[in-house]
């Protein structure tokens, strides 16, 4: 039977009001127990002339019969100096057992979100369980995101703000001021990473933007924004001294980060410590001395999206039974 109103759309609001980061960590952390499949997203590189180089990405993932999904993203990185965020998104979300289009989600704010909570979860693994300076290289629509994200497993109490373009580091520091946080912006990108207990990196970097050298003992490094080969957030130095860990093995071929490292024999595939699986189902160790540095590497999974949407999907569920049971009170 074919459901004649469609799929319901869900916007921003009502999908970020879904997403606490209280309940959106450990709803990932049951994810990685469980697994899905989420096979290697599709990425297409869209080259236009006098623009640095767009992409289209794809990315599917179901659970046998209960649930399936896709997510549509597309990134430009010359966005900002119109305006724009660098990324925009759109999910899908399916029955699992007919195919049904169910919802059009918010994609920017599952992306956002589950991305944070990614590196959150990582860290609630990685980081020192005492951490609360944290510093934010970027300020964008992710950027925003990983100081409550952070708060969420440690005891974030300062929060320090670095971006290629100030005005933005300020604006991000000031919005993060209003919502509890001592946070302001920063121009002296080494000495800021020399103070931090986390680096948390969300940028469209080509070239490392974080030094090695910099890195004191028991710092944390969680690198998000490369997804492509040629992007780097931060240098060999830091891969050399850091333990490191991936949320899925895509990292390891798709992630400047991590592939250019490999290819120049600076760091081994054995010398990868675990993945989000790993340390979720407790098969890998996560921080073993408070001196180590530890370094985690995501590009994102559609096992994510897919346990994100499916949160904002059980809310609206709830919220339609709650209007049909007053409905009926009514009556």
């Amino acid at each position: 039977m074919i459901d004649p109103s469609g799929p319901v759309v869900i916007d921003l609001p009502h999908t970020r009001a879904s997403l606490s980061f209280a309940r959106l960590v450990p709803a990932l952390r049951a994810a990685f127990i469980a697994g899905a499949n989420a096979p290697l997203r599709h990425s297409h590189p869209l080259e236009q002339p006098g623009t640095a180089t767009a992409t289209l990405l794809l990315m599917p993932a179901w659970q046998g019969r209960s649930a399936l999904g896709v997510k549509i993203v597309t990134v430009f990185p010359d966005n900002g100096a119109l305006g724009l965020n660098a990324v925009f998104s759109t999910y899908l979300l399916c029955d699992g057992a007919t195919g049904r289009h169910l919802a059009l989600i918010d994609g920017n704010e599952i992306t956002g979100r589950r991305t944070a909570a990614a590196s959150a979860l990582a860290g609630d693994f990685l980081a020192r369980d005492d951490a609360n300076t944290l510093l934010i290289v970027g300020a964008g629509h992710i950027a925003a995101m990983l100081a409550p994200a952070w708060a969420a497993v440690r005891p974030i109490r300062h929060v320090r703000v670095w971006n290629a373009r100030p005005a933005r580091a300020t604006a991000l520091a000031a919005g993060l001021c209003e919502q509890g946080f001592d946070a302001a912006a920063t121009d002296d990108l080494q000495a800021a990473v020399g103070r931090a207990d986390i680096v948390s990196c969300a940028t469209l970097a080509t070239a490392p933007l974080v030094h090695g050298a910099w890195l004191r003992p028991g710092t944390h490094l969680d690198l998000i924004g490369g997804f492509r080969p040629d992007m780097r957030e931060a240098d060999d130095t830091a891969v050399r001294r850091a333990c490191v860990f991936i949320d899925t093995e895509a990292a390891l071929a798709e992630a400047g980060d991590l592939a250019q490292p490999l290819a120049a024999g600076v760091l081994r595939r054995d010398q990868i410590a675990g993945s989000l699986f790993t340390l979720c189902r407790g098969e890998t160790p996560g921080r073993r001395t408070g001196d180590e540095i530890t370094l985690f590497k995501s590009v994102g999974s559609a096992l994510e999206d897919l346990a994100t949407a499916a949160l904002v999907w059980q809310d609206r569920q709830q919220q339609a039974a709650m209007v049909d049971g007053c409905a009926l009170s009514v009556h």
